[in-house]
């Protein structure tokens, strides 16, 4: 099943995502020009191999829901989201607001 839902972060509107799949469910949100996810997002692989898509993305680990995801501090960060301002340890909610704040 795949749920797709509008989160309020401040003053916008982000959209949250949760496909459940056997033994595991993924979770992302999205504002502006990027999004956070769980922890099968690859930043590595952003990073590296994906480098010329300027991808702007935030990993968090052991989340199990969408408010989770925004509460928990991001472990890891792409090089384009640190180009923003987003860092690792930041909150989800947080750099949810500065993609959404970037796209304004």
């Amino acid at each position: 099943m795949v749920k797709v839902m509008p989160l309020r972060v401040g003053e916008w509107t982000a959209i949250g995502v949760e496909v459940l799949l056997p033994k595991t469910t993924l979770l992302a949100v999205t504002a502006g020009p990027g999004y956070i996810m769980c922890g099968a997002l690859d930043v590595q692989l952003l990073n590296e191999r994906l480098k010329d898509r300027a991808i702007v993305a935030g990993r968090a680990v052991g989340v199990k829901t969408i408010e989770q995801l925004l509460d928990a501090p991001l472990e890891s960060v792409t090089d384009a989201a640190q180009a923003l301002g987003i860092t690792a340890g930041m909150r989800g909610r947080e750099a949810i607001r500065i993609m959404a704040e970037a796209a304004s």
